[in-house]
């Protein structure tokens, strides 16, 4: 009888060298996980953390965490152990749950250290934390996470706010999701208008023409209906599930 691979367990060198062959012949991370019997937040966050799935190389991802683990150790020898929890939490089930997070970040799009700082707010029940708190929680320079603040602020998922002590944070609230999606469906106006112009420019009828005013009706119509989806289910962000 086969066995049955833990989910909590860590990845051998054997199951990387598995995944690199799965990536090569162009599998889904599902499948990997189906082949491995493990889930495919797994395989995601393995491929994520590793290079991608363009230059995910085994023998690097086992060496990179071989070193990973080499330098917990580290920090825990010199006393720096993991923040106490609040609510009776495992402190190590939510250090691998904000990786797993960030690694979702990871796969929508962000860049890493952005993900990170965006993992590390959201995991925090406050969603509030200065400069230096997230450069010692996620053990980066303060340069770090000024950069990554200034790349989610452009993107609308995190604001700034200073507190009684003048000190700026950063801020993830429910309200950002409502901007967000709203920015994005705004994003493609300019384009929506440029393709109209061109319709003029080109022909109205010609194949090029039809191109623009085609892309320019989709656009349209996605986007008013995101805003009217947005606006209906803002109510949503607010209701608060019972503890």
């Amino acid at each position: 009888m086969k066995g049955v691979v833990m989910p909590g367990g860590r990845l051998t060198q054997q199951e990387r060298q598995q995944i690199a062959v799965g990536l090569a012949d162009g599998l889904a991370y599902a499948e990997i996980g189906r082949r491995l019997e493990r889930p495919t937040s797994t395989i995601t966050r393995e491929v994520m953390r590793n290079g991608g799935p363009t230059a995910y190389r085994a023998d690097l991802a086992q060496r990179a965490t071989q070193q990973r683990t080499h330098r917990r150790k580290q920090v825990a020898s010199q006393g720096a152990q993991a923040l106490p929890q609040a609510y009776g939490r495992d402190a190590e089930a939510v250090r691998e749950y904000q990786e797993t997070l960030t690694t979702v970040f990871m796969t929508s799009g962000l860049p890493k250290m952005m993900a990170r700082v965006l993992g590390c707010l959201y995991t925090t029940d406050d969603g509030r934390l200065t400069a230096s708190e997230l450069a010692q929680r996620l053990q980066v320079s303060p340069a770090s996470v000024s950069k990554a603040i200034a790349f989610l602020e452009g993107l609308a998922l995190v604001r700034r706010e200073r507190d009684e002590r003048r000190r700026e944070r950063y801020v993830v609230d429910d309200d950002l999701w409502y901007q967000s999606m709203i920015r994005s469906a705004r994003a493609n106006d300019q384009f929506i208008e440029t393709a109209r112009l061109g319709v003029g420019v080109l022909g109205r009828g010609t194949p090029a023409a039809n191109r623009l005013e085609n892309s320019a009706r989709f656009l349209d119509f996605v986007g008013e209906a995101l805003i009217r989806a947005a606006e209906q289910g803002r109510e949503v962000l607010y209701t608060r599930t019972e503890m």
